[in-house]
């Protein structure tokens, strides 16, 4: 897609499954299956989308917006998880002819594993940056919050995903709302946690939104659809309430993270409440 000038590809870092009850909170299940069917496990069927943009010359850079969640799980994870093999994020982008070395920008939402895994892999039995000349950003609280988590949270931060960035000096710390590079805008919006961001591109008159936990998946359009991930949940709902309308005012295009079969679309207000009319991305 092309907007405004910057290039921006959709791409992903596969499939994998997390728990029905834990992504629809007090929804009970007879209602939240008839969305979406769970397997066996109660587990339902999810992704990563991550989006890849080449900003405006005359300084083009290549920035990623969402990291996925890498390579590096056991295979307890794995199993857990339901992750597969490639392709991957990485696979991804060397279809396009982009390898590691030419990203310049990570932007990592927030740091819980399927959002920033591909920050580091493993060279030589040691994790390293795996895009070893971008600058990493992500909000100064959340870094300070993934290496004290609470109980609640503790599993969903991977220390091997944001330490190894640290010891190499590739943190780029952000303090609130900015603007991390030409047309791409991040917003601090708690609730999922307490210091994840939303992002937003501009370009030629238009727009297009990450609401990123904020809204996962079609389905969490629904403002009192809450995942039992989220720490703040009423927080969610005001904000999914605020966002959801500015998107809808704004006819902005929204990438949900998480949604495996519609991940593009409109939001749109109608009859009391909000939907989402499929569009592609292009």
């Amino acid at each position: 897609m092309n907007l405004g000038g910057m290039q921006i590809h959709l791409l992903n870092d596969g499939p994998f499954l997390l728990d029905g009850g834990a992504m629809y909170g007090v929804i009970p299940k007879p209602l939240w299956e008839k969305q979406i069917q769970p397997d066996a496990r109660n587990r339902v069927r999810l992704t990563m989308n991550c989006l890849l943009v080449r900003t405006p010359p005359p300084q083009s850079q290549w920035v990623l917006i969402e990291a996925g969640a890498g390579d590096k799980l056991d295979a307890k994870r794995c199993d857990i998880f339901g992750f597969s093999g490639p392709p991957r994020l990485l696979d991804h982008m060397a279809a396009l002819g982009v390898k590691p070395e030419d990203v310049s920008i990570v932007l990592n939402t927030h740091l819980h594993f399927d959002h920033c895994g591909w920050n580091t892999r493993v060279v030589d039995g040691r994790f390293v940056p795996t895009f070893p000349n971008a600058r990493y950003m992500v909000q100064r609280g959340e870094l300070d919050w993934a290496h004290h988590p609470t109980e609640r949270d503790r599993g969903s931060y991977f220390p091997e995903n944001f330490v190894p960035i640290e010891e190499a000096g590739k943190w780029s710390l952000l303090d609130g709302d900015a603007e991390v590079a030409p047309g791409i805008r991040v917003f601090r919006v708690p609730g999922h946690n307490r210091d994840m961001m939303c992002v937003r591109l501009d370009g030629g008159g238009r727009s297009i939104f990450l609401p990123v936990d904020l809204c996962p998946t079609r389905n969490h359009i629904a403002t009192h659809w809450v995942m039992s991930y989220d720490l703040y949940p009423v927080q969610t709902m005001e904000n999914k309430k605020k966002w959801l309308a500015e998107a809808a005012r704004g006819n902005w295009l929204c990438v949900f993270c998480h949604e495996a079969d519609t991940p593009t679309g409109f939001i749109r207000h109608r009859e009391g409440k909000y939907v989402l009319e499929p569009a592609p991305f292009e």
